[in-house]
Parts: C-alpha cells; structure tokens; sequence
C-alpha cells in the first residue's frame, strides 16, 4: 500500500473486511432533497473539563466532518469558553460541573465547596439539567475530557442511566470507562452500548471482570475481547490496537485496514465521533428514510456501524501519517474525515437504487 495517501485499494484488504464493508455501507443514507435537518444523526459529546478541551471537541468534529446533522459538546462552563473559540459548528452546552480545585476561585464551578450551591454540587441537579436534551439527540458520546472528578463522574452515571431508559446509543470512552470498571452493572446487558478502551485500559477493565491474562488458546487473538463482552452480558467491546477486534460477545469482527504508526493522544476521540454518527445512520435506517431493498436486523447493524467507524478512523491516521510522520496530532485526522470516507465508501448517491 503507498504511503504518499492514496487509497486503502481493494487488493489490501481481507475478503472478510471487503465484505462486512459492503454491508456497512448500506447504512450510509444518499443525500436526498427530501430530507430535513436533524434526520442523518444528533449527536452529543458529554466530556471537557478545566484540563481537557480537545478530546470533546475532536469527537464532536469527527461525527461532523463525518455527516451527522447536528454535533453538541455538553461540558463544564470552563471547558465551553475554550471550546466554543475552537469552531462556530459545534453546539456547546455548559451544564456539566466539576468539584472546586481551589479555594480561593470565585463561587461557582471552581468554587470553595462552603459556597457552592447544591446546583452546582448535587450530580442528580446536574443531571437533571442535562436529561431533558436527551430527546433532542440519537447518540451520546461520554468521556472524551471528562476526567476523573468524582462529581462529573457521577452527573454521567446517572445521565448513563437515564439515556438507557430511552434505548439511545451510548458510545463510552477513556475516564467514562472507569464507571465501567468501578459498576460493571452500569452497562451490563445493555446492547446499545459500545465500550472503545486502548491496551491500557482494556486491561483495567478485564481485571474488574475478573478476565486473567493469559495465551489466547490455539493462537486465537480476539478471546478476550470476547469473553470481556460476554461478562458485561452482550455490550459490543471495541479492543484498540495493530487491528482493531469488535465484539458483542458472539460475533466477533477484526478491522485490519491498514492506519497510521504514530500513536498521538486524541485519535480514539475520532473513532468516538465516527462511530456515533454511523449509530445516527443506523437509526435513520430502521426508520427507513430511504428504500432498501433487504433490511438488516438491528442487532446485526449495531456491529456493522461500529465496523464502520474503525475503518474511517484508521484510514484517516494512515493519510495523516502519509502526509505528517511523525508530527502527525490528533487534529490532522480532524481534516482526514471526508477523505477517508470517500476512500473507503465512494459516493453513495450514484447508486442508492441498487441497495
């Protein structure tokens, strides 16, 4: 394969990865008159914190360049300052909070917790600001820059909770994976949920799971991951790493497209925000908004979108690395998106008739 940025060609890719792409594609909607705003994917991002601005918005973008309809971050007051200077496309929401780092800030977010309102203090008044949005959105996103604070951690949980009560995606990434690891049940059995974790944080979860590390039997790499789906009761587990392995526990796919060898902070935040807005296609394809001739099944289409989101964002690494070696940051996947959409998918308009 070249590395000057060319396509990922057919001739590099496993028969199986030809395959389960050719069914991923069928969730692509084509670009119709009839459609109206909203209709191809609501996203939101709940992360971003005093520390962390970028991974938020770097979600919150991806799912955009992607093509979702509308794209939200819902952060602490701090965070959506910075944010908010970051890009005019993105809706930015600060109705999360954070416990006070210093005294000596003035009251509110970073306040002296002797002054601080219980509307700034109590995770269910919190959350009780953030539910109401989430009749407005198909996906949610949680993690990226969220940190480990314990009150945002608990304003999630209970958010978590909330959004499963409306069967909505739920795409949980970097510290949100701690409530995983901390109440397996948060999530367990819930087949709407996709877990992203990196080596390291895999590990920290098949450890909560009681998963040993050990030999994959007869050579077979992908026995953990499944097995750490099978514990949390069918939850699809994406296992970051030189292939990507997703499973639910009982099917189990291996995305082997090719990415790129530098391992900068912020890619799984481009992964989080594709794979949310293949999920917003995916529920504008069960509505069927557009004609298809053979419709998947749902539990079939929650892999297949996860599939898709992997692609995307490994082949937006492997043009970054082409272009940048090296210096290649987690924004240079930001300007990949489309590109990487047409390399792997085409147009999907020309022959929308043929699905």
């Amino acid at each position: 394969m070249s590395s000057s940025g060319t396509p990922n060609s057919e001739a590099s890719m496993s028969s199986a990865t030809k395959e389960i792409l050719g069914r991923v594609r069928q969730l692509i909607p084509p670009m119709l008159e009839r459609f109206h705003k909203g209709q191809m994917g609501r996203v939101a991002v709940i992360g971003g914190s005093e520390d962390y601005t970028g991974a938020p918005y770097f979600s919150a973008m991806a799912s955009a360049r992607l093509g979702c309809d509308l794209s939200h971050v819902i952060c602490t007051p701090t965070a959506a300052t910075v944010i908010k200077t970051y890009s005019p496309n993105l809706m930015v929401h600060p109705l999360m909070r954070s416990l006070p780092s210093s005294p000596a800030k003035p009251a509110g977010e970073d306040s002296d917790p002797s002054t601080a309102s219980k509307h700034d203090t109590d995770p269910s008044e919190i959350a009780s600001r953030i539910i109401p949005l989430l009749s407005r959105l198909h996906v949610l996103v949680i993690g990226p820059g969220l940190g480990r604070d314990p009150l945002m951690q608990k304003t999630v949980a209970l958010v978590i909770q909330a959004a499963k009560k409306q069967n909505m995606p739920i795409v949980l990434d970097a510290d949100a994976l701690l409530l995983i690891c901390n109440d397996p049940d948060l999530v367990r059995g819930y087949q709407e949920a996709v877990l992203t974790p990196n080596v390291v944080e895999f590990e920290r979860l098949a450890k909560a799971l009681n998963i040993e590390k050990e030999v994959a039997k007869e050579g077979k790499e992908t026995d953990r991951v499944e097995r750490l789906a099978r514990e949390l009761g069918g939850v699809l587990v994406l296992q970051k790493g030189g292939k990507d392995h997703l499973s639910n526990g009982t099917v189990t796919y291996s995305v082997d497209l090719e990415g790129g060898k530098k391992r900068s902070g912020g890619q799984g935040d481009t992964l989080t925000g594709s794979i949310a807005t293949f999920l917003g296609w995916r529920k504008a394809y069960h509505e069927g908004l557009w004609d298809v001739k053979h419709k998947m099944k749902e539990e079939e289409t929650a892999g297949l979108a996860v599939f898709g989101g992997s692609a995307i964002t490994r082949e937006c690494s492997r043009l970054a690395f082409a272009k940048r070696g090296r210096s290649l940051q987690a924004s240079d996947l930001t300007d990949e998106v489309h590109t990487a959409f047409l390399n792997i998918f085409g147009e999907v308009d020309e022959d929308v008739s043929k699905l």
